[in-house]
């Protein structure tokens, strides 16, 4: 499980004036804590965490030297400048469930040549911290037209272990025989990678 250090708040520094000299602004909240605690962390190491960690991974905080386990609830970004305004993460109790999402990511999605449709790409379920799930990947190579994958088709879904939060018909991906107009590529997405 990821460690990334983290120190308390400093409000003697404003949040704008934090975040220019690379540090975020975020709190941690919920579980065995009885309070909400401002954070602070070095942007770089964030930017770092965030490329292969998403909302609803799990990780722990170090917060001198005091080892959380938390996951990320929310971040807030700024979509013109791609700057991190905030960061929230929720503690985490070993006996008690936590809301989550599960993300979705498509494996050989560049093998498809009819019409992929990704209708749902975040799961909500609530499991304890134990069971929790990031991700799960689907292997797209070898479906063809005509193909749909529900909720209820996915395997690591199949257990008692975590409480959907989405009916288990619900479509999370369907292959179609429109074919792509001539020419034309469709990007794949930053979850397909």
């Amino acid at each position: 499980m990821n460690v990334i250090t983290v120190n308390r708040r400093d409000f003697a520094v404003k949040a704008k004036r934090a975040r220019r000299s690379g540090i975020v602004p975020g709190s941690v909240f919920g579980g065995p804590l009885p309070d909400s605690i401002p954070l602070q962390i070095d942007e770089a190491a964030l930017r770092k965490l965030l490329r292969c960690k998403r909302e609803g991974s799990r990780l722990k905080l170090d917060l001198e030297g005091q080892l959380i386990p938390v996951q990320i609830k929310e971040k807030t970004v700024n979509t013109l400048s791609n700057e991190i305004l905030h960061i929230s993460f929720q503690a985490l109790k070993e006996d008690q469930k936590v809301n989550s999402v599960i993300h979705i990511i498509l494996k050989n999605t560049e093998k498809i040549t009819d019409l992929l449709e990704k209708m749902l790409l975040e799961i909500p379920y609530a499991s304890l911290p134990q069971d929790m799930i990031d991700t799960i990947t689907i292997d797209v190579d070898g479906m063809g037209a005509g193909s749909v994958v529900t909720v209820g088709d996915i395997p690591e879904l199949k257990t008692e272990k975590i409480d959907l939060q989405i009916d288990t018909e619900e479509i999370v991906l369907r292959i179609s025989d429109k074919k792509h107009p001539a020419g034309q590529t469709v990007e794949p997405t930053e979850q397909e990678t």
